[in-house]
């Protein structure tokens, strides 16, 4: 009776504060979340095709550069990352815009928090999908793409019409995985003072003192976006893989 007591009282408790604001300060925190994910893998998305062309080409300094960027943000941890570009960034604005005379000697010009977030998140992402993209084309039939060579296609056209389709169809579920690491990742970039999910919840708990209830929530959350991506991204896979026959 005792734990059923106290159980009531934290549900009411929780209620109240969720009420009281906190609830909707946390649905805003789930927008800019997804905001930064969603930002960060289109950077992701245009990086890591460079990338994966660089790793995929027959040229040995386009190969170097291509595993040294996935090597790096593949083995740094997120959080140096965003240090590197938020920290970092605000000194090298702040340098060139005293040597420019655009702001004092003792002012600082400081890195937006949003770009900091998503370039750094992009880039890590972008190392990611590298792989994916690489791993997908490796996956094509060599045979297709001599076919299509020999039946005069441009490269244009057999990347368009052979390679594309197909890198990505086999790509989706890479991908997927992908997407539930940036989401993850984004909560790292509550140093920079992006109000996402993360930073909101930190909030609540120091303002609230109620810890244990704002990190739980926020816990939940984030397990609700990322379950309900596994079937927006299964059904994704379906619809590229229509023109394709799969073997059985």
């Amino acid at each position: 009776m005792d734990f059923l007591n106290s159980l009531k009282d934290q549900l009411s408790t929780a209620y109240e504060l969720l009420a009281a604001g906190w609830g909707l300060q946390l649905l805003w925190g789930i927008g800019w979340t997804l905001a930064v994910t969603l930002v960060s893998m289109m950077i992701g998305a245009v990086l890591g095709s460079l990338v994966a062309a660089a790793k995929l080409s027959h040229r040995g300094g386009l190969r170097f550069i291509g595993e040294s960027y996935t090597t790096v943000f593949r083995g740094e941890p997120e959080l140096l990352v965003i240090y590197l570009f938020y920290y970092g960034g605000t000194q090298i604005l702040t340098g060139v815009a005293r040597s420019t005379g655009s702001i004092g000697s003792a002012d600082i010009l400081n890195m937006p928090s949003f770009l900091g977030g998503v370039l750094a998140v992009g880039i890590i992402s972008g190392a990611y999908q590298a792989e994916v993209f690489r791993g997908s084309f490796l996956a094509i039939h060599r045979g297709e793409l001599e076919a299509a060579r020999a039946y005069g296609m441009s490269a244009w056209l057999r990347f368009r019409l052979v390679i594309m389709p197909q890198v990505l169809r086999l790509a989706v579920p890479g991908l997927g995985n992908v997407w539930q690491l940036t989401i993850k990742d984004s909560a790292l970039i509550s140093v920079t003072g992006v109000a996402e999910l993360m930073l909101t919840a930190n909030k609540a708990a120091r303002s609230t003192h109620h810890s244990l209830l704002f990190y739980t929530v926020a816990g939940i959350l984030y397990l609700v976006m990322t379950s309900i991506s596994t079937p927006i991204f299964d059904k994704a896979e379906r619809y590229t893989s229509r023109s394709f026959l799969r073997p059985k």
